[in-house]
């Protein structure tokens, strides 16, 4: 098999490929085991009939298309193998057929496209900005907050309700004078203030007593989710059955022994301090590590085939819709009840994977520069982890990964992950 190559644009190369005549007769073997199995010749049993039979009847020609669609992808793959060293495809290839006859040499084109060439500015000695991180009284009061909220009772009352007070309330709703779908409930629990019902209903329960039996006028949303109620004018008839507040602990020794491991108000309120503080420095080394992918990227110099970006986005909306899959939901039902398309939501992706792409190459080109390599050692350790993580024997999760051949991107990851220490070791900042 011969190959030559040619770079016909800055990311993209065309190779033509030559089958010699003794390589594609054995694809055209390949092909008669095939056909003959599909077609009645008289005299023969079906998948019987010799090739010579079956060629004079139907024409070589027969054979040509079966033939091509098993030599052309195996030549191609081939061909790269020989040539792995002068570029890495990042699309699946194009073909153009130039000669195809039969008895000669098969010819075609394969155009792919490559990953882009990558001109870094200077990445040593970047300027950072670094957060210093603070844990202010007011922030461990707020967490405090939360937790009194979160172990408040809830104690009857009779009203007026206020804002927070929950209620359980039988409704119905009617629109033109008649009860619509979805309208209508018993028993329901709604919290005031909540936001959970159409713009302008809780509001109009704020001062009720319970027993108290309540019109309530609202006009749904243009954006709302039911067609045939965007915009309509709806009037709700409410019953109130139950008003119930919320009742807070008193703020002492006694509600840190009630929630918590601690013995006093001071030792939880220290706790929160040093949660907060832990979360907090994570949060702005993230930042800081986010800060310096980004400036290396934007700042490199690379034309991205637009295949890498689909490739990448593609794999976004692939990850959404496992997530929709673990809740129980479609993908086709998400776009459904959201009115959108595959084409808006690729939209919506398309900008983050163009980013994901440029800064995995400007982090590529880092690694390639600096010579960062990967040891048996650390990729033992991130199999480990990994393995640790999802309680699974480590041997069979590498046997996995090994599998579907995700070895080379936990490499990558590894050495990204060093590339980006080296660029926050150099960097200069300010606070």
């Amino acid at each position: 098999m011969k190959a030559t190559t040619e770079k016909i644009e800055k990311t993209k190369v065309q190779m033509t490929i030559e089958i010699p005549v003794d390589e594609f007769e054995t694809s055209l073997q390949k092909a008669y085991r095939t056909v003959v199995n599909k077609v009645n010749i008289p005299g023969f049993r079906k998948g019987k009939a010799p090739r010579r039979i079956l060629e004079n009847m139907y024409g070589k020609e027969i054979l040509l298309e079966d033939a091509l669609q098993e030599a052309v992808p195996r030549a191609y793959i081939q061909a790269l193998a020989e040539n792995k060293e002068e570029f890495s495809p990042v699309s699946e290839p194009s073909y153009e057929m130039v000669e195809t006859e039969i008895g000669k040499p098969i010819i075609f084109k394969a155009a792919f496209d490559i990953k882009p060439e990558v001109k870094l500015s200077s990445y040593k000695g970047m300027k950072l900005q670094k957060t210093s991180v603070q844990v202010t009284e007011e922030m461990v009061d707020e967490e405090i907050a939360k937790m009194r909220k979160r172990y408040a009772k809830m104690i009857e009352s009779q009203g007026p309700s206020v804002e927070g007070d929950t209620l359980l309330i039988d409704f119905v709703g009617k629109v033109d004078g008649e009860a619509f779908e979805g309208g209508t409930a018993t028993d329901h629990r709604l919290t005031l203030g909540s936001g959970a019902f159409i713009p302008g209903f809780e509001d109009q329960l704020i001062g009720i007593n319970k027993g108290d039996k309540k019109e309530v006028n609202v006009t749904f949303p243009e954006d709302y989710q039911a067609e045939e109620l965007k915009g309509k004018q709806a009037v709700f008839d409410v019953t109130v059955k139950e008003i119930k507040q919320t009742e807070l602990s008193p703020l002492d020794d006694e509600f840190a022994k009630d929630v918590s491991e601690f013995d006093s108000l001071q030792d939880l309120k220290r706790d929160i301090e040093n949660k907060l503080k832990e979360k907090l420095t994570k949060e702005a080394e993230y930042a800081l590590r986010e800060a310096a992918i980004n400036k290396v990227s934007e700042e490199a110099e690379m034309e991205i085939p637009q295949s890498m970006i689909d490739r990448r986005t593609n794999d976004m909306i692939e990850e959404f819709a496992n997530r929709l899959q673990q809740q129980g939901l479609s993908m086709d039902y998400y776009l459904q009840a959201t009115g959108g398309s595959f084409d808006a939501l690729k939209a919506i992706y398309e900008p983050n994977a163009r980013k994901a792409v440029r800064a995995d190459l400007a982090l590529e080109a880092v690694i390639r520069e600096e010579n960062i390599a990967c040891s048996d050692e650390e990729l033992n350790q991130e199999i480990e982890k990994i393995a640790s993580q999802y309680q699974q024997e480590t041997a069979n999760i590498r046997r996995a990964f090994e599998m579907q051949g995700h070895i080379p991107a936990l490499e990558f990851g590894i050495k990204a992950e060093k590339a980006v220490d080296l660029l926050l070791k150099e960097a200069v900042y300010e606070e």
